[in-house]
């Protein structure tokens, strides 16, 4: 059977499977991030008392092998872990039977097996001895986690691992809808997934001033849009969307939550770690989004942003709010959620698309943790402090923006048979 490419068919999201640091499954972390739980704790991997920053979002209580055969778990890095379980999550909530050819994964990851490099290289100089395992090379390469849910699951259609920072994620939903438009399968997973927490990494961004530090408050040090944020927590996680052609989705009776309207990538050209002035390359991001939807700010009803709490990170991204949204950058509701999840990297655009579908479902905005005083910085913005807010939601955007100039914009609706 010959498969048209057709680049107006609908995409529909009808699974959805999430690992975070404030609870394992997709209702457990949507109960907690409604409830303004935070998931940053001291660090307990390893001895940070040597190191600038002390506090993460780890996940406390994963279980592997809750979600993963034991053997299979053992030899797998803690980012394909998350994957793995997320996926499966997903696979299990959308009640689909795969059908091997047809479908396909899209994984995001913005550093791969890096805490598990780290350690073994820690290990190789502690010991003197020069054998590393056979399993370590397979277990530490970026595509592994598509790999191991492929095998799991006998996904045989297209398998693509994409890394693009902390648009990772995001870019992973808009490369598995091309791929659907394209004819090339009717059902692909989108995962992200990282676990980046290691002293290295943490060194690393520790000296360029971006992870966040409170002597006073540590357990409250990641602040999105504060006056006095000062940078971001490590996060870590998995997150996976199911995402079908609306036609395929109605031929097998699936539930369907949400309908992705729109999305779009770009690269700011500017620098590797720095936006471009005004946010320019991220407006250019959230203006084609809303173009390939069809849209206008006006039919915005909520806004989950990237909003990682570095100084300057937060304050273009509000330049760039501005500048799309007008008079209505200080009416729609515009919340980060890594005050709650700390930065969870590749992982983070997934799951924000699922807060953002769930805000959907269930007319409930997730709030921006540890908020406190307006930043002039940051102009008029309506940031949801502190507290979830019950509101009517039809059709939200997700925005991400990482190193590299990376920009990802995603917008979300509201799914009526009635417009098929």
């Amino acid at each position: 059977m010959i498969h048209q490419h057709n680049p107006n068919t609908k995409i529909v999201i009808t699974g959805m499977g999430a690992v975070t640091p404030i609870g394992i499954g997709v209702e457990s972390f949507w109960k907690n991030l409604i409830a303004g739980k935070s998931g940053l704790s001291p660090i307990t991997r390893f001895d940070s008392s040597q190191l600038p920053i002390s506090v993460a979002a780890e996940i406390q209580d994963f279980q592997p092998e809750q979600h993963i055969p034991v053997k299979m778990a053992h030899r797998m890095a803690r980012f394909t872990q998350y994957a793995y379980a997320a996926a499966g999550e997903a696979l299990a909530d959308s009640g689909y039977s795969v059908q091997p050819s047809r479908t396909g994964m899209v994984l995001g990851t913005a550093m791969g097996g890096v805490a598990d490099i780290a350690q073994t290289q820690q290990e190789v100089c502690e010991s003197g001895s020069k054998r590393v395992s056979p399993a370590f090379v397979p277990k530490i390469l970026g595509n592994i986690p598509a790999c191991q849910v492929a095998i799991a699951h006998n996904l045989r259609g297209p398998s693509f691992t994409l890394s693009t920072a902390c648009a990772s994620g995001d870019d992973a939903i808009t490369l598995a809808a091309m791929l659907l438009r394209s004819g090339a399968a009717d059902a692909m997973l989108a995962v992200g997934a990282d676990a980046i927490e290691c002293p290295i990494v943490i060194s690393s961004l520790a000296a360029s001033h971006i992870l966040a530090h409170d002597d006073q408050e540590p357990l409250c040090a990641a602040r999105p849009f504060d006056k006095n944020r000062n940078g971001f927590a490590i996060g870590e996680g998995g997150g996976a969307l199911l995402l079908e052609t609306e036609e395929h989705a109605l031929a097998r009776g699936a539930h369907i939550y949400a309908e992705l309207l729109g999305s779009a990538n770009n690269n700011d050209a500017f620098h590797i770690t720095t936006p471009r002035e005004g946010g320019e390359g991220g407006a250019d991001c959230v203006r084609m989004a809303l173009e390939s939807a069809g849209l206008t700010v006006d039919d915005i009803d909520y806004v989950n942003a990237h909003g990682t709490g570095t100084v300057k990170g937060d304050q273009l991204e509000c330049e760039a709010f501005h500048a799309v949204f007008g008079e209505r950058a200080s009416q729609v509701p515009m919340s980060s959620l890594k005050g709650a999840t700390g930065h969870m990297m590749g992982a983070g655009g997934i799951v924000e698309s699922i807060a953002c579908i769930l805000a959907i479902r269930d007319g409930m905005v997730p709030p921006t943790l540890n908020y406190r005083e307006l930043d002039p910085a940051c102009g008029a913005i309506d940031c949801v402090p502190n507290e979830a807010r019950q509101l009517p939601v039809n059709i939200v955007m997700n925005n991400t923006f990482g190193f590299g100039g990376q920009n990802a914009s995603l917008i979300f609706g509201r799914y009526s048979l009635a417009e098929a």
